[in-house]
Protein backbone atom coordinates (compact mmCIF):
# COMPACT_ATOMS: atom_id res chain seq x y z
CA UNK A 1 0.00 0.00 0.00
CA UNK A 2 1.57 3.30 -0.95
CA UNK A 3 2.26 6.07 1.18
CA UNK A 4 -0.14 9.05 1.23
CA UNK A 5 1.55 12.28 -0.53
CA UNK A 6 1.96 15.22 1.92
CA UNK A 7 0.11 17.79 0.56
CA UNK A 8 1.88 21.25 0.04
CA UNK A 9 -1.78 23.31 0.47
CA UNK A 10 -1.07 26.43 2.17
CA UNK A 11 -4.09 25.44 4.21
CA UNK A 12 -2.39 22.92 6.00
CA UNK A 13 0.60 25.01 7.09
CA UNK A 14 0.22 26.79 10.32
CA UNK A 15 -2.19 29.37 11.24
CA UNK A 16 0.29 32.12 11.68
CA UNK A 17 2.39 31.04 8.67
CA UNK A 18 -0.46 31.33 6.28
CA UNK A 19 0.11 35.07 3.90
CA UNK A 20 -3.24 35.73 4.07
CA UNK A 21 -3.45 35.26 8.12
CA UNK A 22 -0.40 36.88 8.75
CA UNK A 23 -1.26 39.81 6.18
CA UNK A 24 -4.30 40.37 8.10
CA UNK A 25 -2.95 40.06 12.16
CA UNK A 26 0.52 41.30 11.17
CA UNK A 27 0.47 44.00 8.52
CA UNK A 28 1.64 44.09 4.80
CA UNK A 29 5.49 44.93 6.05
CA UNK A 30 6.46 41.53 7.35
CA UNK A 31 5.46 39.20 4.11
CA UNK A 32 8.07 38.57 1.71
CA UNK A 33 7.67 39.46 -1.87
CA UNK A 34 7.05 35.94 -2.43
CA UNK A 35 4.77 35.12 0.19
CA UNK A 36 2.38 38.80 -0.98
CA UNK A 37 2.36 37.11 -4.67
CA UNK A 38 0.98 33.82 -2.81
CA UNK A 39 -2.12 35.71 -1.97
CA UNK A 40 -2.21 36.75 -5.46
CA UNK A 41 -1.89 33.43 -6.87
CA UNK A 42 -4.17 31.94 -4.70
CA UNK A 43 -2.43 28.37 -4.82
CA UNK A 44 0.49 26.48 -6.34
CA UNK A 45 0.64 23.03 -7.89
CA UNK A 46 0.29 19.25 -6.52
CA UNK A 47 4.58 19.69 -5.68
CA UNK A 48 4.80 23.02 -4.31
CA UNK A 49 3.03 25.41 -2.52
CA UNK A 50 2.10 29.13 -3.66
CA UNK A 51 4.74 30.40 -1.66
CA UNK A 52 7.10 28.12 -3.08
CA UNK A 53 6.08 28.37 -6.43
CA UNK A 54 6.46 32.40 -6.46
CA UNK A 55 9.96 31.76 -4.60
CA UNK A 56 10.72 30.04 -7.81
CA UNK A 57 9.90 32.76 -10.33
CA UNK A 58 11.60 35.30 -8.07
CA UNK A 59 14.52 33.57 -8.26
CA UNK A 60 14.23 33.34 -12.47
CA UNK A 61 14.24 37.25 -11.98
CA UNK A 62 17.35 37.22 -9.35
CA UNK A 63 14.30 38.12 -6.78
CA UNK A 64 13.93 41.59 -8.71
CA UNK A 65 10.41 43.07 -9.02
CA UNK A 66 11.33 45.39 -11.86
CA UNK A 67 13.11 42.19 -13.85
CA UNK A 68 9.72 40.36 -12.76
CA UNK A 69 7.67 43.08 -14.52
CA UNK A 70 9.05 42.88 -17.60
CA UNK A 71 7.66 39.30 -17.98
CA UNK A 72 5.58 38.38 -20.87
CA UNK A 73 1.96 36.41 -20.25
CA UNK A 74 3.80 33.45 -22.10
CA UNK A 75 7.35 33.58 -19.95
CA UNK A 76 5.31 33.81 -16.85
CA UNK A 77 3.00 30.50 -17.91
CA UNK A 78 6.22 28.49 -18.28
CA UNK A 79 6.40 28.01 -14.78
CA UNK A 80 4.97 25.12 -13.77
CA UNK A 81 1.38 25.53 -11.98
CA UNK A 82 0.93 29.51 -13.63
CA UNK A 83 -1.82 29.14 -16.23
CA UNK A 84 -3.25 31.91 -18.16
CA UNK A 85 -5.51 33.62 -14.80
CA UNK A 86 -2.35 34.09 -12.44
CA UNK A 87 -0.10 34.74 -15.12
CA UNK A 88 -2.47 37.78 -15.85
CA UNK A 89 -3.35 38.54 -11.95
CA UNK A 90 0.60 38.49 -11.67
CA UNK A 91 0.37 41.09 -14.57
CA UNK A 92 -2.36 43.17 -13.52
CA UNK A 93 -0.76 43.36 -9.75
CA UNK A 94 2.80 44.68 -11.02
CA UNK A 95 1.79 46.99 -13.40
CA UNK A 96 -0.75 48.74 -10.45
CA UNK A 97 2.26 49.05 -8.87
CA UNK A 98 3.64 50.94 -11.38
CA UNK A 99 1.08 53.55 -11.96
CA UNK A 100 1.57 54.17 -8.31
CA UNK A 101 4.79 55.11 -8.21
CA UNK A 102 4.05 57.43 -11.58
CA UNK A 103 0.92 59.37 -9.60
CA UNK A 104 3.22 59.44 -6.41
CA UNK A 105 6.15 60.74 -8.49
CA UNK A 106 3.60 63.65 -9.98
CA UNK A 107 2.09 65.21 -6.63
CA UNK A 108 3.36 68.53 -6.82
CA UNK A 109 6.14 67.52 -8.82
CA UNK A 110 8.34 70.22 -9.71
CA UNK A 111 10.92 70.19 -13.26
CA UNK A 112 14.21 71.45 -12.06
CA UNK A 113 16.21 69.90 -14.38
CA UNK A 114 16.34 67.06 -16.89
CA UNK A 115 17.62 64.51 -14.18
CA UNK A 116 14.04 65.78 -12.44
CA UNK A 117 12.28 64.71 -15.95
CA UNK A 118 13.89 61.25 -16.04
CA UNK A 119 12.96 60.48 -12.42
CA UNK A 120 9.64 61.52 -13.28
CA UNK A 121 9.35 59.32 -16.37
CA UNK A 122 11.68 56.12 -16.14
CA UNK A 123 9.10 54.29 -14.25
CA UNK A 124 6.25 54.81 -16.90
CA UNK A 125 8.18 53.92 -19.87
CA UNK A 126 11.88 53.38 -19.22
CA UNK A 127 11.32 49.72 -19.08
CA UNK A 128 9.09 49.66 -22.15
CA UNK A 129 9.17 46.79 -24.68
CA UNK A 130 8.06 49.49 -26.86
CA UNK A 131 8.30 53.09 -27.82
CA UNK A 132 5.81 55.72 -26.31
CA UNK A 133 5.60 60.04 -26.62
CA UNK A 134 4.52 61.86 -23.78
CA UNK A 135 3.84 65.51 -23.64
CA UNK A 136 4.62 66.64 -19.50
CA UNK A 137 2.91 70.42 -19.20
CA UNK A 138 4.12 72.17 -16.55
CA UNK A 139 2.81 75.26 -15.19
CA UNK A 140 5.14 78.99 -14.70
CA UNK A 141 6.81 77.34 -11.72
CA UNK A 142 7.72 74.34 -13.79
CA UNK A 143 5.47 72.30 -11.19
CA UNK A 144 3.22 68.92 -13.68
CA UNK A 145 -0.04 69.82 -14.45
CA UNK A 146 -0.69 66.94 -16.41
CA UNK A 147 1.47 64.24 -18.70
CA UNK A 148 -0.49 62.37 -21.27
CA UNK A 149 0.39 59.55 -23.40
CA UNK A 150 0.67 61.32 -27.05
CA UNK A 151 1.84 58.14 -29.02
CA UNK A 152 2.70 54.78 -28.62
CA UNK A 153 4.28 51.67 -30.69
CA UNK A 154 6.45 54.29 -32.84
CA UNK A 155 7.19 57.50 -33.79
CA UNK A 156 7.02 59.44 -37.00
CA UNK A 157 5.81 62.75 -37.86
CA UNK A 158 2.35 61.26 -38.75
CA UNK A 159 2.00 60.67 -35.71
CA UNK A 160 2.26 63.66 -34.08
CA UNK A 161 -1.59 65.83 -33.97
CA UNK A 162 0.19 69.33 -33.07
CA UNK A 163 -3.05 70.66 -32.40
CA UNK A 164 -3.95 68.39 -30.22
CA UNK A 165 -0.93 68.73 -27.93
CA UNK A 166 -1.68 72.30 -27.82
CA UNK A 167 -5.43 72.98 -27.55
CA UNK A 168 -4.80 70.53 -24.44
CA UNK A 169 -1.72 72.90 -23.04
CA UNK A 170 -4.55 76.01 -23.48
CA UNK A 171 -6.75 74.00 -21.69
CA UNK A 172 -4.56 72.99 -18.61
CA UNK A 173 -3.17 76.74 -18.70
CA UNK A 174 0.16 75.36 -19.51
CA UNK A 175 2.98 77.74 -19.92
CA UNK A 176 5.54 75.45 -20.95
CA UNK A 177 6.04 71.49 -22.52
CA UNK A 178 8.06 68.81 -22.26
CA UNK A 179 8.16 66.20 -24.53
CA UNK A 180 9.45 62.75 -23.22
CA UNK A 181 9.52 59.25 -25.42
CA UNK A 182 11.47 56.02 -24.83
CA UNK A 183 14.32 53.74 -26.86
CA UNK A 184 13.57 49.78 -26.09
CA UNK A 185 17.10 49.55 -27.83
CA UNK A 186 18.84 51.41 -25.02
CA UNK A 187 20.47 53.51 -27.44
CA UNK A 188 20.19 57.39 -26.40
CA UNK A 189 21.03 59.27 -30.27
CA UNK A 190 18.10 60.98 -31.57
CA UNK A 191 17.11 60.37 -34.65
CA UNK A 192 15.65 62.68 -37.06
CA UNK A 193 12.46 61.92 -36.70
CA UNK A 194 12.82 62.67 -32.91
CA UNK A 195 14.11 66.23 -34.31
CA UNK A 196 11.47 66.69 -36.97
CA UNK A 197 8.84 66.06 -34.65
CA UNK A 198 10.53 68.55 -31.48
CA UNK A 199 11.26 71.17 -34.18
CA UNK A 200 7.46 70.97 -35.41
CA UNK A 201 5.97 71.07 -31.87
CA UNK A 202 8.19 73.85 -30.66
CA UNK A 203 7.52 76.32 -34.26
CA UNK A 204 3.77 75.85 -33.45
CA UNK A 205 3.93 76.41 -29.78
CA UNK A 206 5.95 79.81 -30.22
CA UNK A 207 3.13 81.05 -31.69
CA UNK A 208 0.65 80.49 -28.84
CA UNK A 209 3.46 81.58 -25.94
CA UNK A 210 3.76 77.80 -24.87
CA UNK A 211 7.34 76.80 -25.04
CA UNK A 212 8.79 73.28 -25.88
CA UNK A 213 11.80 73.42 -22.69
CA UNK A 214 13.25 70.29 -23.44
CA UNK A 215 12.93 66.90 -25.19
CA UNK A 216 14.03 63.18 -23.15
CA UNK A 217 15.00 59.96 -24.68
CA UNK A 218 14.91 57.79 -21.82
CA UNK A 219 16.38 54.50 -21.51
CA UNK A 220 15.83 52.01 -18.33
CA UNK A 221 19.14 53.28 -16.77
CA UNK A 222 20.13 56.61 -18.70
CA UNK A 223 18.54 59.87 -20.59
CA UNK A 224 19.82 61.83 -23.31
CA UNK A 225 18.06 65.69 -22.96
CA UNK A 226 18.02 67.96 -26.66
CA UNK A 227 17.90 70.79 -23.90
CA UNK A 228 21.66 69.69 -22.31
CA UNK A 229 22.55 68.65 -25.40
CA UNK A 230 21.81 72.09 -27.00
CA UNK A 231 19.82 71.25 -30.21
CA UNK A 232 16.43 72.11 -29.09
Amino acid sequence: MSEKQPSFSIKNWSHHDQPREKLRDKGKAVLSDAELMAILIGSGSRNESAVELCKRILASTDNNLSALGKLSLKQLMHFKGIGEAKALTIIAALELGRRRRGEEALQHYKIESSQSVFELMQPIIGELPHEEFWIIYLNNSNKVIQKIQLSKGGITGTLVDVRLVLKTGIEVGAVGIILAHNHPSGTLKPSEADKQITQKLKTAGNSLDIKILDHLIITENAFYSFADGGIL
